[in-house]
């Protein structure tokens, strides 16, 4: 309804996996008088607060970004990629490796890579 809060204050520690968020603290004695009080005051509280979560500069480009055309464009295009994936891992064992280390890792994507697309190209013939 337009009041200004008595406080507000950061809740959240710094510097940790989880957000801070902003809390702002109002007066009750408005709430009980207020016409909107059904929709977000509860009687017999002793506080009112109101919180909004602070996103760090990362998580905001994220936001905005699948909030661009472009990221739709490419969301509309992921299930084709999906399906190839599922593809590999349940038909031709590429959910575990093999092998040991990052170099056997990486044969092994090529072997199973050459062997899906050869299968496409005589499929396509």
């Amino acid at each position: 309804m337009g009041h200004l809060s008595m406080r507000n204050a950061r809740t959240g520690k710094k510097n940790q996996n989880k957000n801070q968020s902003l809390t702002y603290y109002f007066e009750i004695k408005r709430c009980k008088k207020c016409p909107l009080r059904n929709r977000c005051y509860k009687s017999g509280a002793k506080s009112k607060t109101y919180s909004i979560t602070i996103k760090p500069d990362i998580h905001q480009k994220a936001i905005d970004y699948q909030k661009a055309d472009e990221f739709k464009h490419k969301k509309k295009q992921r299930y084709k990629i999906e399906a190839k994936n599922a593809e590999l891992k349940q038909s031709h064992g590429f959910q575990t490796c093999k092998f040991t280390g990052l170099f056997g890792m990486k044969i092994q994507a090529y072997l199973t890579a050459m062997v899906v697309n050869s299968k496409r190209m005589i499929k396509l013939i």
